[in-house]
C-alpha cells in the first residue's frame, strides 16, 4: 500500500499540477493566476459578494483571499468597500474592466475540454464525483476533533 502510485492523493494532486500547468498559457493572455481566475469565475457569476461568501464559494480562508483581492484590486478589476450596513464586512465587486475581461476569458473553457479529450458526459461525471469526494473528505475531517471531544468527557 505503501506506493506513490498507490496513493490516490498524489494522483489528485499530480492531476492538479497538471490541469494547472494547462491553465497557465491560457490565463497569461488575460494576465491572470489560476486564483484569480477562480475569483473572476465567482464574480462573473454573482457580482457583489462579501470576503466571507467569496471564501465559502473557493474553499479559502480571509487571510489568503485578502492579498489576492488587494493586487486584484491594484490590477483594476475589482473594488473592494466596507458594507454600508455593517463596516465588518467587506464587498467585492467588478469593474467595467473586470466585467470586459469576462469576454476574453470565455475560451478557456473550451480549450481545456479539448486538451481533456473526455466526452461531455466523461467530465460531468468525473466532476461529480470529485465533488462528492471533497464533501466526503471535509465531514472526515470534522468527525475526528468532535470524536476526541467526546472520548475526552
Amino acid at each position: 500500500m505503501l506506493r506513490l502510485d498507490n496513493q490516490l492523493c498524489f494522483a489528485l494532486y499530480s492531476t492538479s499540477l497538471a490541469m494547472t500547468k494547462l491553465y497557465k498559457p491560457l490565463l497569461d493572455r488575460l494576465g491572470l493566476t489560476y486564483p484569480q481566475y477562480l475569483v473572476m469565475l465567482v464574480l462573473w457569476e454573482q457580482d457583489a459578494l462579501t470576503v466571507g461568501d467569496l471564501g465559502e464559494r473557493l474553499f479559502l480562508d480571509s487571510g489568503t483571499l485578502t492579498p489576492l483581492l488587494k493586487r486584484m484590486e491594484a490590477a483594476g478589476w475589482l473594488t473592494r468597500e466596507r458594507a454600508k450596513e455593517d463596516e465588518r464586512r467587506v464587498v467585492v465587486a467588478l469593474t467595467a474592466e473586470g466585467r470586459k475581461l469576462r469576454r476574453s476569458a470565455i475560451s478557456v473553457p473550451q480549450d481545456v475540454s479539448c486538451a481533456t479529450q473526455c466526452t461531455l458526459d466523461e467530465v460531468t461525471e468525473l466532476r461529480q464525483r470529485l465533488h462528492g469526494l471533497r464533501q466526503r473528505l471535509s465531514l472526515h475531517a470534522v468527525e475526528p476533533s468532535v470524536r476526541g471531544r467526546r472520548k475526552a468527557a
